[in-house]
């Protein structure tokens, strides 16, 4: 009986005669070695603390129940665009079908008390394989955005990467952010330089690395936002990145001049409607600068119209591509790539790193998953640069089966943005925290201690 036992009853004089008179083993008498908690039992214990006190968490810890909630505290123009994906949606299905078509297989009885989730990554050693990757127009489901999610990154440590469709400048996430590691995710505009600026800026507010989106030199073909006539762009939103750039607004006044010297009146051709001028004032809000000053000035409409025009460069080539190394000093990644022949051109570019990636879905309905297209391209990158997956990651377990089959980390987007519409930068900061913290208990529990020991070996594929 457990009331026998005198190491819970207190009956010390039965346990010291016991050891008085039992020959044990030298080092028998040594205390137990201490289990150092990992992300994923300090996680447990702070939830489970806040449960005795009657606190669930601010943030569901399991993507579907996460997603609803989003759904439900979201705006209609803001779930389309943070939620929709390219055309029937198929693209979106197939990264979730690749992660379910391999299974983990654990491994019993290997000490796996100590584990090691750290990955270095550009001369930064990272304390999980985690990004927050770069989401545009991020307002749409938080006023904070940027600013927030900046915050969010360097409370967990983990890089997060200035998008180029922000809505608030990298200048401004910098300072938010201290010494945390950051990135700079790079659309290539029309205008060079735009481009020049853009990497001038980066380096200068320390991001550690340039990661160049190739999948999105045009828009693709997006039903929910289609549906609803909504491009937030074109209500100045997700173009602070452009308006903090002095190439850009020298852009914008040379546009302006130009139509001023050609006699046109630049808002003749608007027609005045409430929707017309809900947009006027939704731009000139964004803008910097006063309000009243703005909805008089022409700057901020020659803003969103230049920036519709010139973001995004659909004659981009892999010559463009060489030119980088010209242009900033930062180590260069590539994503978009989805074949292995591609990764072959990117490699003998000299590229630095790879992002395997689809969008998350939003570009080109029908495509692999991305899951699937990193299968093919890790043989092909052996070790040569550095691997990265993005598109359809939502669990520990995806971090876990993206590592085994030759990503070194693992990117974050729709997740972390359902946390941030939810509760803010405490949201957005707990949805990486529960991840990094599965992933931490699924290594273990599979019988690993550390990123380097995963291979393909840990998984089968059904």
């Amino acid at each position: 009986m457990r009331g026998d036992d005198p190491s819970r009853s207190g009956n010390t004089v039965g346990l010291v005669a016991r050891s008085a008179t039992t020959r044990l083993p030298a080092d028998a008498m040594s205390p137990p070695e201490p289990i150092i908690p990992g992300p994923g039992r300090i996680r447990q214990n702070e939830i489970y603390g806040a449960g005795v006190q009657g606190h669930t968490p601010a943030v569901p810890t399991d993507f579907l129940t996460l997603e609803r909630r989003a759904r439900r505290r979201a705006r209609r123009l803001g779930w389309a665009y943070a939620a929709g994906g390219a055309g029937e949606g198929a693209t979106m299905r197939a990264n979730r079908e690749a992660f379910d078509r391999w299974k983990i297989v654990p491994r019993m009885l290997r000490d796996v008390s100590r584990r090691d989730l750290t990955v270095e990554l550009f001369g930064r050693t990272l304390p999980a394989p985690v990004l927050f990757g770069p989401v545009g127009a991020a307002e749409l489901l938080h006023p904070e955005a940027d600013i927030a999610i900046a915050r969010a990154a360097a409370a967990v440590g983990v890089p997060y990467v200035f998008t180029s469709q922000a809505c608030a400048s990298m200048e401004a996430c910098a300072a938010a952010m201290g010494d945390a590691p950051r990135w700079f995710q790079l659309y290539w505009s029309t205008d060079d330089g735009v481009v020049d600026s853009f990497l001038a800026r980066a380096q200068a507010v320390g991001s550690e690395a340039v990661v160049v989106t190739l999948d999105t030199t045009m828009l693709g073909w997006r039903p929910m936002d289609l549906n609803l006539g909504s491009l937030p762009f074109a209500r100045g939103q997700g173009i602070a990145q452009y308006t903090a750039d002095s190439r850009f607004m020298e852009i914008v006044r040379e546009r302006i001049a130009a139509v001023a010297d050609a006699g046109a009146d630049p808002a003749a051709e608007v027609k005045p409607s409430l929707a017309a001028l809900r947009t006027l004032y939704s731009i000139s809000r964004r803008f910097p600068g006063g309000l009243l000053g703005n909805l008089r000035s022409p700057e901020p409409r020659a803003a969103v119209q230049t920036f519709l025009e010139i973001y995004s460069r659909p004659s981009l080539t892999w010559d463009d591509i060489e030119t980088l190394r010209g242009r900033t000093k930062l180590p260069i990644l590539l994503k978009g790539i989805q074949h292995p022949d591609d990764a072959r051109r990117a490699l003998d570019a000299g590229v630095d790193g790879i992002v395997v990636s689809n969008h998350g879905g939003r570009q080109v309905d029908g495509a692999i998953g991305s899951l699937d297209a990193l299968v093919e391209i890790a043989p092909v990158v052996a070790g040569r640069c550095r691997l990265l997956l993005d598109s359809g990651v939502r669990t520990g377990s995806d971090v876990f089966k993206a590592l085994a089959l030759g990503a070194d980390a693992v990117l974050i987007g729709r997740p972390y943005l359902y946390g941030l519409a939810l509760a803010g930068e405490a949201g957005a900061r707990d949805v990486v925290r529960n991840i990094i913290a599965e992933f931490d208990l699924t290594l273990g529990l599979s019988g690993w201690t550390s990123l380097s020991e995963l291979t393909p070996e840990a998984l089968r594929r059904l």
